[in-house]
């Protein structure tokens, strides 16, 4: 059976028993990530033999995938009732106490803890469970293209829950969108990389794609790609599950995936070791939070978002660049914080392009934009570019690769187009470093379509003042005759 028709028929079952694409999600996620461990510790065990080294797997013997997902090996048959008291009173608990041992952070065993601390397993009925399991011991992950398989199935599933309504937004941004901002920073090996909301780490996914298949590396160059380059933040549960399965998916066997609240961090405290070559990052577009938090930043806002951005611009290295989604509100809000933001924007860093989305980009609907900038040196110029589409962007006909190849193609030479413009910096008012993304090339284009507009509407007026004025001599020859 192929990958696809696996996952078809672990939908059918699992619909049967979860409430929507979120649970459902987070549900395929830590039974795919078990079965993954399996087949990544027997292909570790293989090698190690073969330089006749032991190795010592993860789980103790009862809890290993074989010893009771596999129904003909299972402990005492595993089944029903049994199933389920087994998973949520004794697996659970067990992966769980992972976080509590004594290992570093950033190991697969850490991590493991962190995952099953943080979910609970919502399928409760023991034989739906059970005929999930035997589906997902079809599944291999033994090869790179079985790898690479499922790595697209799974990318697909996280889509489905970025579409899930107001809350799966935050969990997916449109992978053309992501690979173009991606391609632009163009990550080199060796740079440190890092998103502090990192969602289902589509960026990270794309910036280690793009850095492993780089030509000629060696092989201290892909193990520090692998263990030192990738970074990311993320406070929510499940998208801290589905983001650790999906770098793992990609190669990454233990993640640099730190489960927190980005914004508990005092950026007054940041050393350099703190900071990061680059960033990538679609911060939430809403929230609040409190004054506790609001005392970690210089400016003082409650607005998660603009907390976010200055997060980034704390964390950035001299000469680092960012490639970063934000709503469109950054660019013209004129209370205090924005202003404010914005000025630090412009005078310490080079913020170079914006990057203006049409609506419903994402499922929720927010107006966004894409702010590349790098930091070291003030703003001198800004590239705008309005990506103007000719149909209305929705969950059956979301963005697509080829509605920004033009944008992609212009961002080396900054071309004055009719999308695009350049406004210099002594154009920006001092008063409230306006930022708004306003196409002069489409104004004038409106301009003209209005003068036409008015010239037939005055046409019309004469002929209709002419017409009104035969009317009423008509009327008036009509009035004379009836008297007479």
């Amino acid at each position: 059976m192929n990958l696809e028709q696996s996952f078809k028929n672990i939908d059918r079952k699992l619909w049967k028993n979860v409430d929507n694409a979120l649970d459902y999600m987070e549900q395929t996620s830590w039974i795919i990530f078990l079965k993954y461990i399996d087949d990544l510790e027997d292909e570790i065990k293989f090698k190690s033999e073969l330089k006749n080294k032991k190795y010592e797997k993860l789980f103790k013997k009862d809890f290993q995938w074989k010893n009771w997902a596999y129904k003909e090996n299972a402990r005492e048959n595993l089944n029903g009732e049994d199933l389920i008291d087994f998973v949520q009173n004794k697996l659970f608990p067990y992966l769980s106490s992972f976080k509590n041992d004594k290992h570093e952070i950033g190991t697969l065993h850490y991590k493991i803890g962190e995952i099953f601390s943080e979910i609970t397993n919502k399928i409760t009925d023991g034989y739906i469970l059970r005929d999930i399991l035997d589906i997902s011991n079809e599944l291999r992950f033994k090869t790179e293209d079985e790898k690479f398989q499922f790595t697209n199935l799974y990318e697909s599933k996280l889509k489905q829950m970025g579409n899930a309504g107001r809350n799966g937004g935050q969990y997916y941004t449109p992978r053309p969108l992501i690979d173009s901002i991606v391609d632009i920073i163009d990550p080199k090996p060796g740079e440190t990389i890092i998103d502090p909301s990192a969602g289902s780490c589509g960026f990270l996914a794309k910036a280690y794609k793009n850095l492993i298949n780089k030509k000629n590396l060696s092989t201290k160059e892909v193990d520090l790609i692998k263990k030192k380059s990738i970074f990311g933040i993320e406070n929510k549960g499940l998208a801290f599950i589905t983001g650790t399965m999906n770098l793992v998916l990609h190669g990454i066997d233990s993640p640099n995936l730190t489960k927190m609240n980005t914004l508990n961090t005092n950026t007054f405290n940041l050393n350099e070791k703190d900071r990061f070559d680059i960033i990538l990052a679609n911060p939430p577009f809403a929230g609040s939070e409190t004054e506790q938090i609001q005392l970690n930043f210089p400016i003082k806002t409650s607005l998660t978002y603009l907390l976010f951005m200055q997060y980034f611009m704390k964390i950035l290295k001299k000469k680092g660049r960012a490639g970063i989604i934000i709503k469109n509100t950054f660019l013209s809000n004129k209370d205090k914080a924005h202003v404010a933001i914005r000025k630090e924007l412009l005078s310490n860093f080079n913020l170079h392009t914006i990057l203006d989305l049409p609506a419903n980009v994402f499922s929720v609907g927010v107006q966004t934009v894409a702010l590349f900038f790098e930091k070291g040196q003030s703003t001198k110029s800004i590239w705008y570019y309005q990506l103007n589409l000719d149909r209305n962007l929705g969950i059956t006909n979301p963005l697509n690769e080829k509605d920004l190849k033009e944008f992609l193609s212009l961002k080396d030479s900054r071309k004055d187009t009719k999308n695009s413009w350049i406004v210099n910096i002594d154009e920006i008012s001092t008063k409230d470093f306006n930022l708004e993304a306003v196409n002069p090339n489409i104004e004038e284009e409106k301009i003209e379509d209005t003068k036409k507009v008015l010239e037939e509407i005055n046409f019309y007026e004469e002929q209709n003042t002419g017409y009104e004025k035969e009317l009423k001599i008509i009327l008036n020859e009509n009035r004379t005759k009836k008297t007479n």
